[in-house]
């Protein structure tokens, strides 16, 4: 392809990139990075408003070259690609390996009124999740596991956060996440679309007493709370059941995403078993 001419290090184009790093330009100007070649490639085919989600995209000329038709479909998709130098790129995406791929990208989050009104059956709430790898993490999960959508609580890290991004490994582009939502209102709005509220705690009855009460086939939000200290009182006051995955060996307890990932594979179960699902582990 010849030899592309690099975007200056001091260009206003990437000078604005960089400053996405901080969440106060990010809400700004409502952009966020994603860097690698799965989340850029997801990014293009998500659409927000009609339009490619990714504005524009940051390449070295090798990755370019290794990941042709990505920066073919962003320039059919009418996003400008800069080549760049690796310096450039490793400033950009704020990682010890980069990709050599970085995207800026318009917000995508969705209005809370908007999920309801899909009728969800299945729900992953983040309230007071601080950990940016554990928040993207969970939303990986619930994506794996068939959710319908993801809420992070304004309690809660900030989805545009590039540990966040990377964390979800592309599953950010791939179901509606609202976001800022008050815990209370999540709650309550949930209930009152007939969705069943759920709290993940070590303080509550067995998942698997659950599973066999054979109620875990109807519509169901997970609330996931902090992994240091998780739901306090009032968070799981909300809850139509308090509910702790059990812990047969000796671990002393699973990460948040570990506990998230068993709900949500246990309601999925349930919802797709005829007739309700008796055990995670039957056959």
């Amino acid at each position: 392809m010849g030899t592309p001419e690099l975007i200056s290090p001091r260009s206003p184009r990437v000078i604005a990139a960089r400053r996405l790093a901080k969440r106060n330009f990010r809400v700004k100007e409502r952009r966020f990075i994603a860097e690698g070649p799965q989340a850029v490639r997801e990014a293009i085919e998500h659409r927000s408003g009609g339009e490619p989600t990714l504005l524009e995209l940051f390449a070295t000329v090798e990755a370019a070259e290794r990941h042709a038709e990505i920066t073919d479909a962003a320039r059919a998709a009418g996003v400008r690609v800069h080549y760049a130098e690796d310096d450039v790129i490793a400033e950009l995406s704020q990682t010890v390996t980069p990709q050599g791929l970085v995207g800026v990208c318009r917000f995508l989050d969705s209005p809370f009124e908007e999920i309801l009104a899909a009728r969800p059956k299945l729900i992953a709430v983040l309230a007071h999740v601080r950990d940016p790898g554990n928040a993207g993490t969970v939303l990986r999960c619930a994506d794996a596991a068939g959710a319908d959508a993801v809420v992070l609580t304004d309690a809660s890290v900030d989805l545009y956060n590039p540990k966040s991004v990377r964390a979800s490994v592309g599953s950010l582009f791939h179901l509606p996440v609202a976001v800022g939502v008050p815990v209370e209102q999540a709650a309550r709005g949930l209930r009152d679309a007939g969705v069943r509220v759920l709290a993940a705690d070590g303080a509550g009855i067995d998942l698997d007493a659950e599973l066999d009460r054979g109620t875990m086939g109807t519509p169901t939000a997970w609330i996931f709370g902090n992994e240091a200290w998780g739901l306090p009182e009032e968070t799981r006051a909300l809850a139509d059941e308090v509910v702790r995955v059990p812990i047969h060996g000796k671990a002393e307890s699973l990460n948040l995403a570990t506990a998230a990932a068993v709900c949500l594979y246990a309601s999925a179960r349930a919802q797709r078993a005829a007739g309700g699902c008796r055990s995670v582990t039957s056959s």
